[in-house]
């Protein structure tokens, strides 16, 4: 099974590479695959470490709450 996380740029650095943070957990992230299309504040799809989508903060927001949900249950 793949997993996707939802994270928030934080930092733009060098060679498409960017710092992402996710509940305090930061991660060296690649914008390889979209680059031209992210920004500090942004929040993005990470799959194996490659930003694959960028979401719109509410649909973060949206996503990251079901995600509370759901450990909440468990």
């Amino acid at each position: 099974m793949c997993l996707s996380v939802i994270a928030r740029v934080l930092k733009i650095m060098e060679n498409d590479e960017a710092i992402a943070e996710l509940g305090g957990v930061k991660k060296q992230i690649s914008l390889g695959l979209m680059a031209d299309q992210i920004l500090p504040g942004d929040w993005v799809l990470i799959h194996t470490g490659y930003a694959i989508a960028k979401v719109d903060e509410k649909k973060a927001k949206e996503m990251l709450e079901a995600i509370s949900e759901m450990e909440e249950q468990s």
